[in-house]
């Protein structure tokens, strides 16, 4: 049985939190009279005692909580603040009933000591690794939650809540979880042997052994290292896949990821309940030289290059920063001032040194918690359902640059993760979403310096509604094509058919990009002018890379694994074992430019883990360079960002693409400083 507290029971009536455990009280109050009816007559029963007995004393409306009163049903708990988890707590020490496992549960690692007093055993943990700040709720979400839940003897499972997760991809949240410290045996029982015995089917599943269902996986990779595949899987010892395929994999995927050291983040975590400090610390020296450099990549014009190769495991290279400029790249002769008197050293223990990632695709920017109205920038209106408000006059036009907010502890940790520009349009649900702005995501405010990194880069418009129809959005679009906007709005489109200012366009159908495909040819001919398109979300975009590629057009997958949520993105191209591409390889394979997207802010952080799992799914097309670019000058060229991204992201024992690497400092050329995160 699913029980709910906090803000999700208000959705099905009017309530404070008060209400909600008064009505649990209520409910198992009523329960607990109907059991011991039950009790007093069966006990009568047995005595023999059958004069005036009547009939067994029964409620279907409250069957359900009796059975749980007696042990015989499970009770699985989505709850998330403490307030909350004391309030179940003291319930269950009422009524004298266990909770099996908590749900979502994101402050539950800040109460280890309450949750273990609950009546029963100690209740299981069910939570995400880092979809966090999604709600007020989950505000103090952490990704060290896991750890330090296990720490405190508390049993640990990983979840998807599909679909709010993709839960083809469950492996990953456990991956995750043993980057930031979950031991490795924890974290593949937390989707395994662990959930298999909080659901009491542990007699079946969830082990390998006799007597068991033969339902068994055979992964290509270690099941933890990134992008871990499955080569076969069985179910009742019947193999699933007729054609598996599978992309060749690092060595180094064999074995367990070497993760890094997050003992001092943990310690400021629980010190600060769950809101630890995110601001970046600048070094303390104008030249800062990082040590035992094993790979360097930079960009050279639209492209990204590998000038140290992390093939010479012999050499240990320096990096000379002086007040953000990388002065020199080398061994110590090369380097003089590296061994200059008051110089900062950084040891990256045989890391790496890349460009920095840029978001997209989310409201990343633009508000500090997306379920929070009191923070949010807000939706603008759909111009095909109701008029705009007069005071914007005819055309006007909504600028995402007006409602950034800085310092959101998303945004903070996208920069700490190496994603250091955001590019972030409006948000709305209809047709026209407005002009994108492209902001550094560890600045303090707009007014400090490079905290703008463009003003303006492109217009949004989305086609993806049936309400009103998508046809009537692709007549709209003609006409402003066409000249028919008014203001700002005519204005703006006016730039789009010179080819001055680029089109995004939110789109998943095929069907519908064939008719935009058409339309850029169609307008292109009486313009004389070649348009700057680029599809966003486009799930179905690898069904017309010949023409998408041949038309120029520029795509941006989002998500970057896909899932068919809608009909209009049924025919994704899953990737191995299923297929043997995925869609960046086979747009790629077209000359198409292609960047990458997030669905949600939060997930900024893991754009790392998403270009690198990119490149592993296709089979050696995309290099690591290839990779990079995905979410950095591909992205530049898409959205209309000609100030380029000129930061870069030292990463200590590792590189962007493993779970070895730790972001250890943001190098910013633009801004002349070096951020440390350690």
């Amino acid at each position: 049985m699913k029980h709910a507290c906090g803000e999700n029971p208000s959705r099905v009536y009017s309530g404070t939190r008060m209400d909600t455990i008064w009505a649990f009280r209520q409910g198992y109050d009523t329960a607990h009279k109907i059991k011991d009816k039950q009790d007093a007559f069966c006990a009568k029963a047995l005595d023999g005692q059958w004069a005036d007995l009547g009939e067994f004393p029964e409620d279907l409306q409250w069957e359900a909580l009796v059975d749980v009163l007696r042990g015989r049903v499970k009770v699985h708990n989505h709850c998330y603040e403490a307030t909350d988890l004391d309030g179940i707590v003291r319930l269950t020490n009422e009524f004298k009933f266990s909770i099996a496992a908590w749900h979502h549960a994101h402050e539950t690692y800040l109460v280890p000591d309450l949750l273990k007093k609950a009546y029963g055993p100690t209740p299981a943990i069910a939570l995400f690794a880092t979809n966090a700040r999604y709600k007020r709720e989950a505000y103090r979400g952490s990704e060290f939650a896991p750890r330090v839940l296990a720490e405190n003897g508390i049993r640990v499972v990983m979840k998807s809540d599909h679909p709010v997760l993709n839960s083809r991809f469950l492996l990953y949240e456990a991956q995750q979880a043993h980057y930031f410290g979950l031991p490795n045996n924890l974290a593949l029982a937390s989707v395994t042997s662990t959930p298999a015995t909080v659901l009491g089917y542990d007699h079946r599943i969830g082990f390998i052994q006799p007597g068991y269902d033969a339902d068994v996986v055979l992964w290509d990779s270690h099941p933890l290292s990134l992008g871990a595949t499955p080569k076969q899987v069985y179910i009742d010892g019947i193999a699933q896949i007729e054609n598996p395929h599978a992309s060749k994999k690092p060595a180094t995927s064999q074995k367990v990821p070497k993760t890094p050291d997050f003992s001092q983040e943990v310690e400021e975590t629980i010190k600060y309940e769950g809101l630890p400090p995110l601001d970046p610390k600048k070094a303390t020296a104008a030249v800062v030289v990082f040590t035992d450099v094993r790979s360097v990549y930079l960009r050279q014009g639209s492209k990204i290059r590998e000038v140290v190769s992390s093939s010479e495991t012999s050499k240990r290279n320096v990096v000379v920063v002086e007040n953000g400029q990388i002065s020199c790249i080398g061994s110590l002769s090369d380097c003089p001032s590296a061994l200059s008197n008051g110089v900062q050293k950084v040891d990256l223990e045989g890391g790496s040194i890349s460009p920095a990632l840029i978001s997209f695709g989310s409201p990343l920017g633009l508000n500090h918690i997306n379920g929070e109205p009191s923070t949010n920038d807000g939706t603008i209106r759909d111009i095909l359902k109701s008029d705009p408000p007069s005071i914007l006059g005819e055309g006007g036009i909504i600028q995402a640059v007006d409602g950034l907010q800085f310092q959101s502890r998303d945004s903070l940790l996208a920069y700490r993760a190496g994603v250091t520009v955001g590019v972030t349009a409006p948000s709305s649900s209809g047709f026209l979403q407005g002009l994108g702005t492209a902001f550094n995501t560890g600045s303090p405010h707009r007014l400090a310096t490079g905290a703008v990194v463009q003003k303006v880069t492109a217009l949004h418009v989305a086609i993806d509604s049936s309400n009103p129809s998508v046809s009537t959005h692709i007549a709209v679009l003609r006409n402003l094509l066409n000249g028919a906007g008014e203001g700002e709005l005519g204005a703006y489109f006016e730039d789009i058919v010179q080819g001055e200012l680029p089109l995004v366009i939110q789109v998943q159908s095929a069907d519908i990009m064939a008719s935009l495909i058409n339309l850029k040819k169609e307008i292109e001919e009486q313009s004389g002018e070649t348009l700057q398109i680029t599809f966003a979300g486009a799930n179905e975009a690898h069904l017309l890379a010949k023409e998408i590629g041949e038309a120029g057009i520029g795509v941006i997958l989002n998500p970057s694994r896909p899932f068919p949520t809608t009909w209009k993105s049924r025919r994704i191209l899953p990737g191995p074992p299923l297929t043997q591409n995925n869609a960046f390889a086979v747009l790629l394979a077209h000359n198409v430019t292609v960047g990458i997207g997030i669905e949600e802010q939060w997930s900024s952080r893991n754009i790392r883990f998403d270009i690198a799992w990119a490149a592993l799914e296709a089979n050696g097309a995309i290099s690591k360079p290839d990779a990079i670019a995905l979410a950095s000058v591909n992205l530049e060229r898409l959205l209309g960002v000609n100030s380029p991204n000129t930061d870069l992201v030292a990463v200590s024992r590792g590189t962007l693409f493993d779970f070895d690497g730790k972001v250890a400092g943001i190098i910013s050329p633009h801004r002349g400083v070096v951020d440390l995160i350690i």
